[in-house]
């Protein structure tokens, strides 16, 4: 890079923080400016209101009868009420405004941000072969027949694969195909299915050193959506036997069970066990929460990870690396799938104060974040009710969950969707310092703005 690209640079920096504060600023000012005290008493109100809707969602969510239906009509009827008292007074479209502002100083923020930073570890890419004997099981039901409806079948064959369509009449274990697939010679095993299939098959994959295929066919696909892979069009994932990588990623494991994405314990994975919930999800959960959430149903649980203990959640969730939480319109995707470390997200409400302060405080107590080497769900009873990669379990407790790193060679083709980069953090310390005086240190210098993007050395650390 020249060093009048690198002064252009400092400068689109320093004006896109200087745009950042002045926009933030303004969104805070202009109800004051505007409204005067009335528009400071009417955000207050606002911030009730977002409380109130709250706690009426937990009471919709906690109650039954005359109580839910009641909760209901208040978590709808707030926030309409919020929105005619601003219209009352006029000051509607400032608010309408100040969200705007915000929402320019937050992108102009992270543009700054983006700018400062070497782009991140992402995982490398391996060249190796194309299978010779590639070998793949394919489920006609998942996702609502996108075997059929793709010709996945067909395609694969044309391409050299064993197929081996299961039969929705009658109970097949996967597991066992994968393993006479090995021992018949195979080099690759592929699924097309749901997560909790991908799971069974990619630990006979890794158990025996082979590629792995995601053929992204599921409802959900968010193994597949990590990896970066096209879930609209799942023909495309069969690229990757003539022109494909190999990434090398974690596999988790609870107790003997492996999960390619999570295993919940608590009120979901109580909920995915009861009968009708495959065919009526939110009936069943109405149905059964009250009892869970209010812990008169369901085990205490007590979470150990790593050196972290967290008492009696009602719902723990523990990922094959951990989710983007910070980041609303990235929520829920894994940003890597080999740091060799497990999420840990743990929920604990017990009253309708304590779910307002999940949407107020910026880091409530009620709510649990962090990643471990090992997580060990207890409980006071004999079994857990778990939800392994949506697939509904009992098992003995305790439930240890462990990760084995980098254990799993998932094949996948050179040219696919990818992974969105997660924006920066908004860090308005640091966008004050890079507003006031930009100065050479701000940006990267030559050789860190020039140099190829940062590949995973096996280490965990950018090579």
């Amino acid at each position: 890079m020249s060093a009048t690209d690198s002064e252009r640079g400092q400068h689109r920096q320093a004006w896109a923080a200087r745009g950042a504060l002045a926009a933030a600023a303004a969104a805070a000012l202009l109800p004051l400016v505007y409204g005067g005290l009335g528009g400071l008493v009417l955000l207050a109100v606002a911030l009730v209101g977002l409380a109130v809707t709250a706690a009426a969602l937990w009471w919709t969510l906690s109650r039954r009868g005359v109580l839910r239906a009641a909760a209901m009509v208040l978590a709808a009827a707030t926030p309409v009420v919020v929105v005619a008292l601003f219209v009352a007074v006029g000051l509607l479209w400032v608010i309408a405004l100040s969200a705007l502002l915000w929402c320019a100083a937050v992108w102009s923020g992270r543009y700054a941000l983006r700018s400062t930073d070497l782009r991140p570890v992402r995982m490398k890419e391996h060249r190796t072969p194309p299978p010779e004997r590639p070998f793949l099981i394919l489920n006609p039901r998942s996702g609502g027949g996108k075997v059929e409806k793709f010709s996945l079948r067909e395609k694969a064959e044309r391409l050299g694969a064993q197929v081996v369509l299961l039969d929705p009449g009658q109970q097949q274990d996967v597991t066992e195909l994968a393993r006479s697939a090995v021992a018949g010679g195979a080099d690759l095993l592929g699924v097309a299915g749901g997560d909790g299939t991908q799971a069974l098959v990619a630990a006979v994959a890794a158990e025996h050193g082979l590629p792995f295929l995601v053929i992204s066919a599921g409802t959900r696909n968010h193994f597949a959506m990590d990896l970066g892979l096209d879930r609209d069009d799942p023909s495309t994932c069969l690229d990757a036997l003539t022109d494909g990588v190999e990434l090398h990623v974690d596999l988790a494991f609870a107790d003997d069970r492996p999960f390619v994405n999570n295993a919940s314990f608590g009120v979901y994975g109580a909920v995915v066990q009861e009968p009708g919930y495959r065919e009526a999800k939110v009936g069943t959960a109405l149905e059964v929460l009250p009892d869970l959430l209010t812990r008169q149903r369901g085990p205490r649980l007590t979470v150990r990870a790593d050196d972290t203990t967290l008492t009696e959640p009602q719902a723990v969730l523990v990922s094959n690396n951990a989710y983007r939480t910070g980041d609303p319109f990235g929520f829920g995707r894994r940003e890597r799938l080999n740091s060799g470390r497990l999420g840990v997200l743990a929920v604990r409400v017990d009253s309708a104060v304590e779910a307002a302060e999940l949407v107020l405080e910026p880091n409530p107590s009620g709510l649990a974040a962090l990643t471990a080497h090992e997580v060990v769900v207890e409980a006071d009873e004999a079994q857990l009710e778990v939800g392994l990669d949506g697939e509904a379990l009992l098992m003995p407790a305790p439930v240890r969950c462990r990760i084995a790193r980098r254990a799993l060679r998932v094949r996948v083709p050179r040219v696919r969707p990818g992974v969105p980069e997660a924006p920066p953090r908004l860090d308005w310390r640091r966008l004050r310092k890079l507003a006031a005086a930009v100065s050479r240190t701000a940006v990267p210098g030559r050789s860190a703005r020039t140099r190829p993007p940062a590949a995973d050395d096996g280490s965990g650390g950018p090579s």
